[in-house]
Parts: structure tokens; C-alpha cells; sequence
């Protein structure tokens, strides 16, 4: 249906958005975009849109009719949700009023919110809104629907109502490229998985061989970094707020739900009451082999049990105990490991 032929897009000042990009999009497939920030998939999927002229190379739609979907709704404030859907149509297509109004609530009904086609945008959720988009997108009769980004405006509850939207249009065949950091997601609706780097395609295949085999040692990194949390912490005055926020995002984008709270209190319970900063700690979070969720802890400089120590607070020992499916401790030259796997009795969703 679309043709990307050698594409290349050159912004002033030297910037290379795009370097040589092909692809093809056949009928039926939901292809996903994913890849760092300022890789070039909105511009890939903006050139294909037609909203940007590439420097080089050709985009062929052939007859398909495209529809766009962007990040921040671009809904029209000044239109009801019904007439938001229908203008389109009517204006453009000059389809009949009364035939539009009878399409526009089939749509809104195939996007939850039929109740909802008498209400303004600014009574609508930012989840509504883009469902609102998408509708208006259908109404054009697209032949592929084209996904900039449609959840980053969005946080966890409402991306999963437009997932849920996405997942049913797949469902009956619709053809769409999605541009998303939401790898699950991606993982799950998509029958191809592009991931790009620096402009370039590096590797594209089956969900499963993109994110269980990856061939580029690029695409391996960019996968594991996403399903991992990194964090240091030097002293006692480490920055908790920091840590916090980065465990909440990292339990989102993984879709862990509100697991994020339990996460906070193990590493709550251990720097008080535990780590003993002998040396800089270093902590992991991460998906273990088995799916479950599981930290790692390096103390530096520390030779003696943290955990094991008969010296713990046994309140504390408790606490810990109970948020933890398994905690081993593990001694590796000066520094001291905690191997922990989190207790899924205390997912809070």
C-alpha cells in the first residue's frame, strides 16, 4: 500500500532527521515505530503523511487514502464532539449532514464515547480526546491510519483506553503504522516492529524476534535500558525525590501498574534502616527472565550481611521481608550484592 523508497530529510543547520529510510506497508499489517528520542520516526511517518518534504527519496502511496493521528489531539475546541467528526465528511467530502451525523455516531460508538457527542473537548479527559481524534480520522474512510506518538500526552489510565481503540481497529484489519515508546504495547498489537536509531532503520522483523532476539547490538541495548532502572545513590543526602519519580516512570512505560509504590518502599526500608554507605550503592530494576519484578543492590566497600546482619531492626526486617518474594545476598570482592525478587501479593492493582 505505501512504498518508502531511500528517504532522507535534511533540516537547516546540517541536522539529518532521516538517512536512506525504506519500507514497505502491506495491507492488513500494524507496523510499530520504536526508537530513542530524535531518532527520526516522527519525521518518517510525518514525510509519509505528506507534512514534511523529504530532501531525497520518494514516498508512494498508490490510491491508499491516509489518516493521521498526532500527539495532541488537534481536536477543534469550538465544535461538539458529533461535529468534530463530521466536518470532514460534509465540508470535504460533501456528504449529506444527516449521513455524516449517522456515521460520525457509529464511530463514536466503535470508540466508546457516543454518549459523549454533545460535549465540548474541554469536558473531555486528554484519553477522550484522542479517541475523539481517531474518530474523526475514520470518518475519512482512511485506507491506513498513520500514529504519531498518540499516548505521550497521556498518562497511564488513559493511554490504555486508547490502546484499547488501536488494539480493536487491528483487530479488524485496519492497516497502521504507530509511532510509540510504549514497547509493550507495541509487543502486543504489532504484526512488525521497525527500531530506528540516528535516523536510520536498524532492524525490523516479528514482534517476538525484535524484543527476545535482536540481532544489532543497538537494538539490544535500547531494549534492555527500557525494561531497567539505573540509579545511584553516594551519600545519605541522595536525591529521594529523583529516584521516586524515575521508579514511577519506569512502572509505567512497563505497564507495572501502581507496583512503583512497592518498589518505593523496599528501597525506603533499605537505605534507612539497611545499606550501611560504606561506598556508593548501586541499584537495578528490572524484568527477570520470568517476567517478575526484581532489583539488584550493589553496596561498595562492604563485606559484612546487610539484611542477614543480627544486628537488623526486626520491624524493619518484617517490613522488608513482606514486600519481598526473595531476597539472597551475595559477596563479590569488596562490594556487597542483594539479589531481590518482589513480592507480586502486594501489586496494588
Amino acid at each position: 500500500m505505501i512504498q518508502v523508497s531511500h528517504l532522507s530529510k535534511e533540516y537547516p543547520g546540517g541536522v539529518k532527521a532521516l538517512r536512506d529510510v525504506s519500507l514497505e506497508i502491506h495491507p492488513g499489517e500494524v507496523i510499530s515505530v520504536i526508537g530513542p528520542s530524535g531518532c527520526g520516526k516522527s519525521t518518517l511517518v510525518r514525510c509519509i503523511e505528506g507534512l514534511e518534504a523529504p530532501t531525497s527519496g520518494t514516498v508512494d502511496t498508490g490510491d491508499s487514502r491516509l489518516g493521521m493521528v498526532f500527539q495532541q489531539f488537534n481536536v477543534f475546541p469550538h465544535l461538539s464532539v458529533l461535529d468534530n467528526v463530521t466536518l470532514g465528511p460534509v465540508k470535504i467530502n460533501r456528504i449529506p449532514k444527516a449521513e455524516a451525523e449517522k456515521k460520525g455516531m457509529d464511530l463514536l460508538r466503535l470508540v466508546g464515547l457516543a454518549e459523549k457527542a454533545q460535549a465540548m473537548p474541554d469536558s473531555l479527559s486528554g484519553g477522550q480526546k484522542q479517541r475523539v481524534g481517531i474518530a474523526r480520522c475514520l470518518s475519512m474512510n482512511p485506507d491506513v491510519l498513520l500514529f504519531d506518538e498518540p499516548t505521550s500526552a497521556l498518562d497511564q489510565t488513559m493511554k490504555t483506553e486508547v490502546f484499547g481503540v488501536i488494539n480493536e481497529l487491528a483487530k479488524q484489519g485496519m492497516t497502521m503504522l504507530i509511532v510509540t515508546h510504549e514497547l509493550e504495547f507495541a509487543r502486543k498489537v504489532s504484526t512488525r516492529v521497525v527500531f530506528m536509531h540516528d535516523g536510520e532503520i536498524c532492524e525490523e522483523g516479528a514482534p517476538e524476534e525484535v524484543f527476545e532476539r535482536p540481532q544489532k547490538t543497538l537494538t539490544r541495548i535500547f531494549i534492555r535500558n527500557r525494561r531497567s532502572l539505573l540509579f545511584q545513590a553516594d551519600s545519605r543526602e541522595y536525591d529521594l525525590y529523583k529516584f521516586n519519580a524515575d521508579i514511577e516512570w519506569f512502572c509505567q512505560r512497563n505497564h507495572l501498574g501502581k507496583k512503583y509504590f512497592t518498589l518505593e518502599l523496599i528501597t525506603e526500608e533499605l537505605l534507612s534502616h539497611f545499606l550501611p554507605f560504606t561506598g556508593p550503592i548501586h541499584f537495578r530494576i528490572f524484568l527477570n527472565e520470568e517476567k517478575k519484578l526484581a532489583m539488584e543492590i550493589e553496596q561498595e566497600n562492604c563485606s559484612s550481611p546487610i539484611v542477614d546482619s543480627p544486628d537488623a531492626d526486626e520491624i524493619a526486617l518484617m517490613i522488608l521481608q513482606g514486600l519481598c518474594a526473595s531476597i539472597q545476598e551475595v559477596q563479590e570482592g569488596d562490594s556487597r550484592f542483594l539479589h531481590i525478587v518482589v513480592n507480586d501479593v502486594y501489586d496494588q492493582d
